[in-house]
């Protein structure tokens, strides 16, 4: 089996690229080096495309060993044809490899081996094997009545016959084949209430749409299957497939038998229908099931990962001192101050709401804060009293006049960030309750640098991230996690060792090493000194140098994303541009001029580099030290604030996109509930997935279309008025 070859041929890419990247991943090199450093070796290859190779080659790979499992248990059997072999070699699907193995795979104690035991085998190969069968059957039968075998009559040698067709029927490849295929075209999938359920009120409402529930199994939207799989977990729904039994019964029959009439056909119409209910449909129904979640996970996965994506790429707001505040009834608003570099200043608890109700003392603590630090911006989190406490702030800044501005930041996972290692160890003398404000602060500063600290399921951007697969959904929140880091690169002199935890190349223990390197020695002087660290060696080094700014360092080049290795290179191509590295400011305008000139291929050749590298060397020198956040909306600054009885019909509005989901997207517009912009309103054509349209962290245009105060639900759309 030429793997690469498939591979190539599945996703519409040239064999010669699955190979490279290939070898590339066997050197342990990562996804986001060989994106941005090996581009003539792969063609081009993006990261999306890179991981998916990497994907499909760990599953031939594991489709190869099974494989090899499957051949040598066959033939320890001596039951290993030439045409088996051949179909077994040829298979590109696990699960058709496994359907093939079936009538060999040792099995438990069945009623088909119980009747084989009891030399019932022949009787079944007759049936089979003589349609135009026409002696006297009873007096057959009575030949394999044998009470020491525990067949005591000619009924119970005729029921072991069919036990052992029915499983040959069963265990056949294409019968499974024809079931399944069936059962994903024209089934239905069907939920109703479950009955031990009928009484409980706790999550009536939740369910209700699913109690009488019905739809063609092609057309059941991913987060259908998510719902009533949590429903049927709960216990208050019960799932089932819906299909025509007699057609799959007749497929069954006409896949199987080579012939169309026999003198048994009543008893292997009998046999057909025993070995499809009680042996093939419970299987293959699972298998059905699976297929279908799996699909409503990747999807849920798809999702929840784009939002991260734009979540953790939000643009940073530098050289601001900024309040945190996490907001709470009972126990209080968390108060923090940090500085432009996120260093924590002070802090403090207030007691706005109810039941304290200490409005005045919790505004003069604010507002002392803000004088005597010079604060620019309050970020409030999201959570519990966000609204109470946004118009305690937009208050105090009219009353007071102040040149301050405050913004709405998601808090999910503040409170997981709060009691975890990295928070005790950046702030031991502090409680837990009281470092949740200090992130939600740095969120608005760096929110990749914060984020990151925090495990990527628990910031809250998707739906039901508990009902799907863990270990699937931790793996892509982590590539995604690893893409940002390096798509924005690290400042090796301020990141903490979380943020460079995720950096190409490094690990918890190499980013450990860094920070404690930097702590003893200072500030690094250029990317070179890297290598002096402990743990960093020529193959870590090269795969997280290009990763790693210094932005004040020796070498103006280490402050881009251009590698090491590709210095001798660029300073090459700027004698030739007549431009020093010294007046990096000018140098990429002249250089781009001067390869404009010079012509694209000429001057890669001339430099003994690929016409990809050159460009992304002129692409740097162009924009050194540039944040590729810069080019993200910038999130909406507020000082007043609006209630929803202020809001009309046709009002248009700024608002911030807070969560995307299946059906649309929730929609910060500044009032104390989030507006719902349902996926028929973001254009005037068909949308059929919302993240074609926008991304969590968009700051979009809205129109206001409904709103019910009674309900708190207020409806939005995008839509153009023509």
């Amino acid at each position: 089996m030429n793997i690469p070859k498939y591979i190539a041929d599945e996703m519409q890419l040239k064999e010669e690229q699955v190979i490279s990247a290939a070898a590339l991943f066997a050197e342990d090199a990562t996804v986001p080096f060989i994106a941005r450093y090996r581009k003539e070796k792969t063609g081009g290859l993006d990261e999306d495309q890179l991981r998916e190779i990497e994907d499909k080659l760990n599953y031939y790979e594991l489709l190869q060993d099974r494989k090899k499992t499957i051949l040598k248990s066959i033939e320890e059997q001596g039951k290993l044809t030439d045409e088996l072999k051949e179909k077994i070699e040829n298979s590109i699907k696990l699960r058709e490899i496994e359907d093939l193995y079936l009538p060999y795979k040792p099995k438990r104690k069945t009623r088909g081996t119980v009747a084989k035991a009891r030399g019932l085998e022949p009787l079944a190969d007759l049936i089979l094997n003589r349609p135009n069968y026409d002696d006297d059957f009873e007096a057959e039968l009575s030949k394999y009545i044998d009470e020491e075998k525990g067949v005591n009559s000619a009924e119970d040698a005729l029921q072991g016959a069919k036990d052992i067709i029915a499983e040959m029927i069963s265990d056949n490849a294409d019968v499974r084949e024809v079931v399944r295929n069936t059962l994903l075209e024209h089934s239905m999938v069907q939920s109703i209430k479950a009955k031990e359920k009928q009484n409980n009120k706790n999550k009536k409402d939740v369910y209700d749409i699913y109690h009488d529930f019905k739809i063609e199994i092609t057309r059941i939207k991913p987060y259908q299957t998510l719902a009533i799989n949590r429903g049927e977990k709960e216990g208050f729904l019960k799932i089932s497939l819906g299909f025509n039994k007699d057609d799959i019964l007749t497929k069954i029959s006409e896949t199987y038998f080579s012939f169309d009439d026999s003198a048994f056909m009543e008893i292997l119409e009998e046999v057909v229908d025993d070995s499809f209910t009680r042996l093939i449909f419970p299987s293959i129904e699972r298998e059905v099931r699976n297929y279908l979640t799996e699909i409503a996970d990747m999807h849920a996965i798809e999702v929840f990962a784009a939002n991260l994506r734009q979540l953790l790429l939000q643009p940073p707001i530098l050289n601001k001192i900024i309040i945190g505040i996490d907001p709470g009834f009972v126990s209080g608003s968390k108060v923090a101050v940090i500085d432009s570099t996120g260093k924590y200043l002070e802090g403090a608890t207030i007691y706005p709401h109810p039941p304290q109700k200490k409005m005045a003392v919790a505004k003069e603590t604010v507002l002392k804060f803000i004088k005597k630090y010079s604060v620019d911006l309050i970020a409030i989190g999201n959570g519990t009293a966000s609204r109470e406490t946004e118009i305690m702030i937009a208050d105090l800044i009219s009353e007071n006049n102040l040149d301050c501005h405050y913004l709405i930041v998601n808090e999910a996972g503040a409170s997981v960030y709060s009691a975890s290692p990295v928070a005790k160890q950046e702030f031991p003398d502090l409680e837990a309750s009281q470092r949740g404000n200090i992130s939600i602060a740095r969120r608005v500063l760096d929110p990749l640098a914060e984020l990151v600290k925090i495990d990527a399921k628990s910031i809250g951007v998707g739906l039901y991230q508990h009902d799907i697969d863990q270990k699937l959904l931790r793996k892509n929140l982590d590539d995604v996690v690893d893409s940002c880091v390096n798509f924005v690169g690290v400042d090796v002199n301020t990141a903490s060792a979380s943020l460079l935890t995720y950096v190409s190349g490094l690990n918890s223990r190499l980013a450990k090493n860094i920070v404690a390197y930097r702590e003893n020695n200072g500030k690094f002087k250029s990317r070179k000194e890297i290598l002096n660290v402990s743990g960093i060696g020529e193959k870590s080094f090269e795969q997280s140098a290009g990763f790693l700014k210094i932005s004040e360092g020796i070498n103006p080049l280490d402050n881009t994303f251009i590698h090491p290795e590709s210095y001798s290179a660029a300073e090459k191509l700027l004698q030739s541009a007549s431009v020093s590295l010294t007046d990096i400011s000018r140098a990429g305008a002249v250089v781009k001029h001067y390869v404009d000139k010079n012509g694209l291929l000429k001057s890669a050749e001339e430099l003994g580099i690929g016409e990809p590298t050159l460009l992304d060397i002129v692409e740097n020198l162009l924009k050194p030290g540039r944040d590729p956040r810069e080019e993200m909306p910038k999130p909406i600054l507020r000082s007043d604030v609006l209630k929803m009885e202020d809001l009309t019909e046709g009002m248009k509005l700024l608002g911030t996109v807070r969560n995307v989901v299946d059906f649309g997207a929730f929609v910060d517009i500044g009032v104390k509930q989030d507006a719902l912009l349902h996926i028929s309103q973001m254009a005037n054509k068909y949308i059929k997935n919302p993240l074609e349209v926008i991304n969590v962290g968009d700051i979009i245009e809205v129109t206001v279309i409904g709103i019910d105060v009674t309900k708190g639900r207020i409806s939005i759309s995008m839509k153009n008025d023509g």
